[in-house]
């Protein structure tokens, strides 16, 4: 009995290890909705199929992660941080807008030095 459990469990915990990376990539492909409307035309009901793609671009910055800009969305470098109460950068890091949250990266390295959440609206 001991040894079943021993082997269901490590079966477990390879399994787990087997999914969770295809599980990741289908959770970072976007998402396609569908959808049907009827319209009523001058030669009658018409159907329309529209294709939505919905994205889940947001990503959860932390400190001390590498900055890639290919998955910030909406994102600019901010110029003048005083106009949006953040406090100037010191040398060698610069604030970026990743969504709503400001994020100081190192210039060089895009290591992330701070992120200041919902900070900008």
């Amino acid at each position: 009995m001991k040894s079943f459990l021993i082997k269901l469990a490590t079966g477990a915990m390879v399994a787990a290890t087997v999914l969770s990376p295809l599980a990741q990539a289908e959770a970072a492909q976007p998402r396609r909705v569908v959808h049907e409307t009827v319209r009523e035309g001058p030669r009658g009901n018409v159907r329309v199929h529209k294709t939505t793609v919905v994205r889940n671009d947001y990503r959860n910055w932390r400190k001390g992660e590498r900055f890639d800009r290919r998955y910030a969305s909406r994102y600019t470098v901010i110029n003048n941080p005083r106009a949006y109460r953040l406090q100037n950068a010191p040398r060698g890091y610069h604030w970026v807008r990743s969504g709503n949250d400001a994020v100081m990266v190192a210039i060089t390295s895009g290591i992330i030095g701070a992120v200041i959440g919902n900070a900008l609206r």
